[in-house]
């Protein structure tokens, strides 16, 4: 097969199985063909001798993945396309677990943005290594669905309550803030991807690379607000959360930031997740994953979900206009 002409090529070498993610005009958004590609070649190689480690890079200077493909999974659900749903987000779900559970190294090089499914594929894995050019972010209560992809089991596992602020506002961070939060496992500067690749796909272990091209991350933006977030999103419910906000005398400036980003998220995200992220504290990754699939079936049908991808992808008019809070969530 050609797969010059593929979104997701793969080849290895001296033990090393490389995936390049190469859909750069859609800043590797994956839609089911990749993932269909990523798996294929892991389950390939899981049993083959002849590969030690995986490697997973991005073509694209800008992005290692912004997240599923989106419009097309909104575009099923406004058809009323159930099955399409179904087989979109099951295949996803199941490449998230196949990398959780997967016998062998796996290393994520993260170079530019990292959203949504982006973390997919990279946070379940062994190895995260993260640039200064770094950008990751859980972003779905602004597009009226919810943080997905097994983030219902790590977000509340992350210190300090810093995985239900991701979740619920969908801040962007950088490579240092996720190093800091452990959504990273390494960090190292750009110029030096190429060289640590380079050893790699030579057949150096991973653990020993990374442990020699590895750098201190620098002080991130968030260092700053830890007691913040950990005194706001403890919070036992929404209502809460947002008084404990609207209180925040320490740190008023960023208290009055993230109460202006959960204004503008859906109220039905918010409350999914908020939901998702308490259930998930407590369960198992293939629970969340189960959990989370039930949840998308339903939310790509939901007039949210749908007005929130217009507004973002489709009209680009940043102008939701979102259903008023729901009775139940999970």
């Amino acid at each position: 097969m050609d797969q010059s002409r593929l979104p997701v090529t793969r080849r290895v070498s001296n033990g090393a199985g490389l995936i390049e993610l190469d859909r750069p005009a859609a800043l590797n958004a994956l839609d089911l063909t990749m993932v269909r590609l990523i798996t294929a070649a892991l389950d390939e190689w899981r049993e083959d001798p002849a590969v030690a480690s995986v490697l997973v890079r991005s073509t694209s200077p800008k992005a290692f993945c912004t997240g599923g493909d989106i419009r097309a999974v909104r575009e099923a659900g406004m058809r009323g396309d159930g099955a399409a749903v179904r087989e979109y987000f099951s295949a996803e779900y199941r490449l998230n677990a196949l990398i959780a559970h997967y016998p062998k190294p796996y290393t994520a090089l993260i170079d530019g943005y990292a959203m949504g499914g982006g973390l997919g594929i990279s946070v379940h894995g062994s190895a995260r290594v993260v640039t200064e050019r770094a950008a990751l972010a859980m972003p779905e209560t602004s597009i009226g669905f919810f943080p997905d992809i097994g983030a219902s089991h790590f977000l509340p596992r992350l210190p300090g309550a810093f995985g239900w602020y991701l979740g619920l506002t969908g801040v962007r961070i950088s490579g240092a803030a996720a190093v800091e939060c452990g959504l990273a496992t390494h960090y190292v500067p750009a110029a030096e991807l190429p060289a640590l690749e380079a050893v790699l796909l030579r057949g150096e272990a991973p653990a020993e690379a990374l442990d020699r091209f590895a750098a201190t991350a620098p002080v991130s933006e968030t260092a700053g607000h830890g007691a913040a977030v950990e005194r706001c999103f403890t919070a036992p419910d929404l209502a809460t959360l947002r008084a404990r906000l609207a209180a925040e005398d320490e740190d008023r400036e960023w208290a009055d930031d993230t109460l202006a980003i959960l204004d503008r998220a859906s109220p039905m995200s918010l409350a999914i997740t908020f939901d998702l992220l308490r259930a998930g504290a407590g369960s198992s990754l293939p629970d969340c994953l189960a959990r989370e699939l039930d949840l998308a079936r339903r939310t790509a049908h939901a007039p949210d979900f749908h007005e929130g991808v217009r507004a973002a992808l489709v009209d680009k008019d940043r102008a939701p206009s979102w259903s008023p809070y729901p009775s139940s969530t999970v």
